[in-house]
């Protein structure tokens, strides 16, 4: 995976923890990647929350597998039926 930039919008579902599995993944618009030291292979971020129309809905800092995340394109603004698909 290439590096994490902030304005990166971000596809965290179960790959990155089972806390965001089926309907509790999200999209996450990138901040800041924090470098306090985690477990190898494990990463927190900060960011917004967006919700189906591309806006933010709330800020969040989540812990999670950086192998399991999906970088969406940058266009990503809405929801298409694929990521609607993969969320749940």
């Amino acid at each position: 995976m290439s590096a994490l930039r902030p304005g990166d919008v971000l596809l965290i579902g179960e790959a990155c923890s089972v806390q965001f599995a089926g309907d509790r993944a999200l999209r996450l618009r990138l901040v800041r990647v924090d470098q306090r030291p985690t477990y190898h292979g494990w990463i927190w971020l900060a960011g917004y929350v967006l919700d189906n129309k591309g806006l933010a809905i709330d800020k969040r800092e989540v812990y999670v597998q950086q192998a399991g995340l999906r970088v969406l394109p940058p266009h990503a603004g809405a929801r298409s039926p694929a990521e609607a698909t993969l969320a749940r």
